[in-house]
């Protein structure tokens, strides 16, 4: 993973940022499943914790969906969890 420098913030604001960028851009398309958490911690070099908070920001923001026992998918469109 490339961090970057310029600005210090949280590791796991960084994956979160660079999802979201990869998801906006369209890179991600809507029902792509991310990889297995494990997985992409390790191709990532992060902390699983570290993953699955980013995850957990990425799901706040509506761009991302988790399905218990299927995965994490790519939205659609912004989706707003229930409040």
């Amino acid at each position: 993973m490339t961090e970057d420098r310029r600005t210090p913030q949280y590791l796991y604001r960084t994956v979160f940022e660079q999802f979201k960028a990869r998801i906006e851009s369209g890179e991600l398309a809507p029902n792509t499943p991310l990889p297995a958490e494990r997985r992409l911690a390790a191709e990532l070099g992060v902390a699983l914790g570290t993953l699955r908070h980013a995850t957990q920001l990425l799901r706040d923001e509506g761009l991302v969906v988790t399905v218990p026992s299927k995965g994490t998918f790519v939205c659609e469109g912004r989706v707003r969890p229930p409040s």
